[in-house]
């Protein structure tokens, strides 16, 4: 059956077209249902013939059909294994997909559980099921009556069963017409309440009304503007949308990063914060200039939240000072007005059960410092308290001082190690479930073997002294190099990349998976994903491996006389780590064609590095550690400090070199669809940390351009305290902005400059470990003639939406490594007490941010516990950047030595705790500990080391 829709649209141009919708209506669409004796014999039927009943409200067998809004909020109840033999109409289908992609994901993987028995009828085109919009009938009501329409036409469909079908909707009116309708219906709350041993699926319950305040609570936020309101106000100017970003160091601080905005927006007390969350898209009005303000230098975390009275001390003490801060400090500070978009998420953290012992309601203490406690109902208190939970947010009311959410599900035992890093790879979205059979299908079948047909359409480098140099345990082997002497008595230069793009056609599973999980992410004692990286793509040595070359002819003064770019089989004759290959450089009696190589490399890198720094280029630090991990317990059990050689640097100069020569190649060959990355220019205000540091030591910087920096940074020297230098380099990298990929024709040629390194620049040299590599490489065997294009390759927009998902994953990538550190930090000293070398990296009203280079760490000093005696009093001195106690004067970059020990105050938050010993200052420092009060470590294993 077809029906048709004819309607006229008006056109840009002024102009009527006639648009004629045509809808293919069948009589053939099975019910899904194992009882049905009508649809055909074969079709799938998922829905079982006797479906468990659980319900104390309903004597029969029946399936559920839930509404969208029941999907949308109760998502968590639906996956759980309670509810089974649910009916999710195309209706309510379509819905979920335009209103969350996320819940659509998760939807989707539920009606592909077998085990859940959820089956999708398209109501839609079945002709007795789809019902056409009533003229002034909105969509939503036409969309409840077709939810209607289907429950009963199932109703009359299976009468000749004992199964029925009940409706599941929160909308009383929707709910009232089903029942006069003669339906079953309920609300989702008081259909989980009836449920026989479900008890604590009620834990899992979304609030039913986001708008009533709790009981007796008073008005404690401004109320949120209309979404009209703000659209209108924007578009005038009134307003500004932005993104917000909560401070890591003040729960009563926020940015907003205003779209198409350099500067951002401060934001200062909870009034003003006005319930916005950390990544929500927010309405933000710009206060008078005179209560402009800048953030305070005051840390207050998020688990030391104060009550409400000392909050409102703290908020006035910072108005009486903000007349201090002088003028040209001030920022643009703002209120939020409203909520654009909420960007809410599952969050992972601990309980912080109520004072009384029979309360029900409790706070959640999230593990992102940036989050508020968020107030959940459950009646597993206790058993939850030792756990590491997952809880959404489902509201914040006015009357309510933080957000109100729900229990999602228990993540493990707190401290155990297994459950920490679950915690950390969910908190940094990091993808790590097991790949499925449709990705893994398309993996080459093993034993694999380089055929004769291969080898005719490669250059043959197998007889080249090619070697790779990695970290110590590299199992993932990109790149490789070679150096040798040509006869017209210049050198030739090789950098041998794996050839993933080989394996990972474009389009197929396997394809889409490494397009969305983007990256590798290495942590401490894990790396996800693991597929091709150790075996088939990795350069290992001796053995062959299809490669994409990039071979130099140079000069010996390292001037290129010409580049040429190859897909080749090599066979790499040695798998060095940094020290082996820098011990081989240095031994003038190895005299091998790979030594030989590798002293050719070292002397060009020099040569390459020199050129760069006189170029301007910008070298920056940060600190990096690798932990010894027991080969058992796969627990810490040594801490070592990055050594940098100089094999370190001759390996990224070459790097450097083929990434910006690559970039040249494709840019020239694609000028609209080169994927490239680039390091925009930090504004000026991202500076003033290290302007201020720099200049408590008597030095100025050059901000003005990299150039600029470069050399004021290279200037800035103290003979006395080598490690000066590398401390402002690590302030220095910390005011640079994100590097990003991007598209080429999606961004002006002004902004392509990748800051202190090229002027072009992209990521070739890493395609086990990144995506964006598999692009590049697929780029440039096009412009070779090595491989065929295909549509998407050259579709900028589509480039340009892949470089911002890798631009995600890429970031996430970072912070869970960084917090791997972290958590392998947390167990290494959870039996230790250890005095170690620090330096004050930030001096702030309340601490002092403490930089530890042994253990790559920092951490914070607070310089005002309670218990303090009276006369141990630091006075804090913003002008010079200082605090002083007695005789005693902390600068930024001054020397001290701190004690590093787990405080165990909260047995369910463990953090590392820093107390001060030198300089003594009475009543405040402790007794420096000795080897017979220090815990030994335990007896060490087999050792294992970690990338």
């Amino acid at each position: 059956m077809l029906t048709s829709k004819t309607f006229v649209k008006k056109t840009k141009r002024g102009g009527v077209m006639k648009i004629v919708r045509e809808h293919y209506l069948r009589d053939d669409i099975t019910c899904g249902s194992a009882n049905c004796k009508v649809c055909d014999i074969n079709s799938p039927k998922p829905l079982q013939k006797e479906p468990q009943n659980r319900s104390n409200s309903i004597n029969s067998c029946h399936y559920l059909m839930p509404d969208t809004n029941v999907i949308l909020h109760q998502i968590d109840v639906l996956d759980d294994p309670a509810i089974q033999n649910v009916i999710v109409l195309q209706t309510v289908l379509e819905e979920v997909r335009h209103r969350s992609i996320p819940g659509y994901k998760r939807l989707k993987d539920m009606l592909s559980n077998a085990d859940k028995h959820f089956y999708t009828f398209s109501n839609e085109f079945n002709r007795d099921t789809y019902v056409e919009r009533k003229p002034g009938e909105s969509s939503n009501d036409r969309n409840d009556r077709a939810i209607r329409e289907a429950c009963g036409w199932y109703v009359k469909h299976l009468e000749q069963s004992d199964v029925k079908v009940v409706l599941l909707t929160n909308d009383a009116e929707n709910r009232k017409k089903a029942v006069d309708e003669g339906l079953t219906a309920f609300t989702i709350q008081n259909y989980v309440k009836e449920l026989k041993g479900c008890s604590q699926l009620l834990d899992r319950l979304a609030m039913a009304d986001t708008n009533v305040p709790l009981t007796n609570s008073r008005i404690q936020f401004p109320e949120h503007l209309p979404l009209s309101v703000i659209q209108k106000g924007i578009k005038t100017g009134r307003y500004l949308q932005g993104s917000f970003l909560a401070s890591r160091d003040n729960y009563l601080e926020a940015t907003v990063s205003v779209h198409n905005q350099e500067k951002m927006v401060f934001v200062h007390g909870l009034s003003h914060l006005n319930r916005a969350i950390h990544d929500d898209i927010v309405a933000i009005e710009i206060l008078p200039e005179e209560q402009w303000r800048c953030p305070s230098s005051i840390i207050l975390l998020q688990e030391e939240q104060k009550d409400k009275e000392e909050e409102e001390d703290i908020e006035n003490e910072n108005q009486t000072s903000k007349n201090n801060i002088p003028v040209e400090l001030r920022q643009p500070t703002g209120k939020i007005v409203g909520i654009i978009k909420r960007n809410w998420r599952q969050y992972c953290g601990i309980l912080q059960r109520s004072a009384l012992k029979e309360s029900t309601r409790h706070l959640f203490l999230p593990a992102e410092k940036r989050i508020p406690k968020i107030r959940i109902e459950t009646r597993q208190a206790e058993e939850l308290s030792k756990q590491r939970l997952v809880v959404v947010i489902d509201a914040w009311p006015r009357g309510s001082r933080y957000p109100q959410g729900h229990f999602v599900r228990k993540l493990g035992e707190i401290g155990d190690k297994d459950t920490e890093n679950e915690v950390l790879l969910l908190e940094h979205d990091v993808p790590h479930s097991k790949f499925s059979e449709a990705v893994l299908s398309f993996l080459p079948k093993m034993p694999w073997t380089i055929t004769e047909e291969d080898y005719k359409r490669r250059l043959d480098l197998r007889d080249l002294p090619i070697c790779s140099v990695d970290p110590p345990g590299c199992t993932d082997i990109d790149d490789a190099l070679h150096c040798r002497d040509l006869d017209n008595g210049n050198l030739e230069v090789g950098v041998h990349i794996a050839d993933v793009s080989h394996f990972i056609r474009p389009g197929n599973a396997l394809d889409k998976e490494a397009a969305e999980r983007g990256t590798t992410v290495y942590l401490i004692d894990q790396v996800f994903p693991e597929l091709l990286s150790s075996n088939l793509c990795s350069l290992r040595s001796n053995v062959e491996r299809f490669a994409f070359s990039v071979i130099w002819e140079m000069t010996h003064d390292a001037e290129i006389i010409n580049t040429k770019f190859t897909k080749s089989v090599i066979n790499s004759k040695a798998s060095l780590t940094y020290a082996e290959a820098q011990m081989r450089i240095d031994d003038t009696k190895q005299n091998d064609p790979i030594t030989v190589g590798l002293r050719g490399l070292n002397r060009l890198a020099k040569i390459l590095k020199q050129k760069r720094i006189d170029n301007g280029a910008l070298l920056l630090a940060s600190t990096e550690v690798r932990f010894n991990i027991d080969s058992e317990t796969h627990d810490p059990i040594d801490v070592v400090t990055k050594v940098a050689r100089d094999t370190n640097s001759m390996v990224e100069e070459f790097m450097l070199l083929a990434n910006i020569a690559t970039a040249q190649k494709t840019l020239q060959e694609f000028p609209n669809c080169a994927m490239l990355r680039r390091h925009p220019s930090p504004p000026s205000g991202n500076f003033e940390t290290l302007l201020k540091a720099a200049m408590s030591k008597g030095f100025t910087i050059d901000v003005s351009c990299g150039k600029a920096l470069a050399d004021s940074l290279n200037a800035a020297t103290l003979p006395e305290d080598p490690y000066f230098n590398t401390m402002l380099r690590i302030i220095a990298t910390r005011c640079m902005m994100q590097a990003v990929y991007f598209c080429s024709g999606t961004t002006s040629e002004a902004e392509y400059l990748h800051y202190g390194l090229a002027p072009i620049y992209t990521h070739f040299t890493s395609p086990i470990r990144r995506y964006s590599d598999i692009i590049v490489h697929r780029l440039l065997a096009v412009c070779i003639g090595a491989d065929a294009s295909y549509p998407d390759l050259l579709e900028k927009h589509k480039t340009q939406s892949l470089s911002n998902n890798l631009n995600y994953r890429h970031k996430m990538a970072q912070y869970a490594g960084r917090a791997s550190v972290n958590l392998h930090t947390h167990l290494f000293f959870k039996e230790r007490v250890e005095d170690e070398e620090g330096y004050v990296l930030f001096v702030k009203k309340n601490a002092l941010q403490i930089l530890i280079p042994k253990y790559g760490l920092e951490g914070t000093l607070f310089l005002n516990a309670k218990d303090l005696p009276s006369h141990v009093n630091f006075v804090y001195q913003e002008e010079s950047n200082t605090q002083t106690c007695g005789e005693v004067v902390f600068h930024v970059f001054d020397r001290v030595i701190v004690q590093l020990s787990i405080d165990r105050s909260n047995v369910q938050h463990l953090k590392l705790s820093l107390k001060l010993v030198h300089p003594e200052i009475t009543d405040f420092s402790v007794a420096a500990v000795t080897k017979s009060e220090n815990q030994e470590p335990p007896v060490k294993k087999a050792k294992m080391s970690v990338k």
